[in-house]
């Protein structure tokens, strides 16, 4: 029996953004965003092209405030289309882990597609800022993400003086850990105990 299409469009029209998001996971890390951030448009770029991800994300916020709004409802977005993707998740793998280093800057994600939004952070960034982006913001879209995909997401950066490679490699462990998450590994069955994620 042939799998499913994994594909998801989610939009969010809010008085701050609006924001569009196509999700292909089973795609060749094709992307194309563009948030008016671009710090955040590499960081994007990087996680679709890492996971093997098609991602199209537009987005137009309120940037004359600050990128706050838009950051998180992208992240709201991203999160929905992972979780409408996956449909009931047969056959995945559930769980994805790396170590992932970037020059000085050391990474560890680990996380779950359990149905639970969680997100554990620990990381000291260097700056206040990296390119047009407040890291702040880091956490705002890790949160996001995770929450609205149903993600147990730990991240611990673990070295790093350079705050981009710090970012850089938060956004490709991640990448790389749900590359490992979603891909099928063999049979029909829902990885719990349970029978339902």
């Amino acid at each position: 029996m042939p799998y499913a299409d994994r594909t998801a469009r989610v939009e969010r029209k809010t008085g701050e953004t609006e924001v569009k998001v196509a999700l292909n996971l089973d795609g060749r890390g094709a992307v194309s965003c563009s948030t008016g951030i671009g710090f955040f448009d590499h960081m994007i770029d990087l996680l679709g092209r890492h996971a093997g991800f098609d991602i199209e994300l537009e987005a137009r916020g309120d940037l004359g405030v600050d990128a706050h709004h838009t950051v998180e409802d992208a992240a709201i977005c991203l999160g929905r289309a992972v979780s409408d993707s996956l449909g009931d998740k047969r056959g995945i793998n559930r769980y994805g882990h790396v170590l992932l280093p970037m020059d000085e800057a050391l990474v560890m994600v680990a996380l779950d597609l359990s149905g639970r939004g969680f997100l554990s952070l620990e990381a000291d960034f260097k700056t206040p800022r990296a390119g047009d982006m407040d890291t702040d913001l880091v956490e705002e879209f890790l949160r996001s993400f995770a929450l609205n995909g149903g993600i147990t997401l730990h991240v611990r950066v673990l070295a790093g003086k350079n705050t981009h490679h710090m970012v850089e490699a938060v956004f490709k462990g991640l990448a790389r850990a749900l590359r490992t998450a979603v891909a099928r590994g063999g049979g029909e069955e829902v990885p719990s105990t349970k029978g339902v994620l």
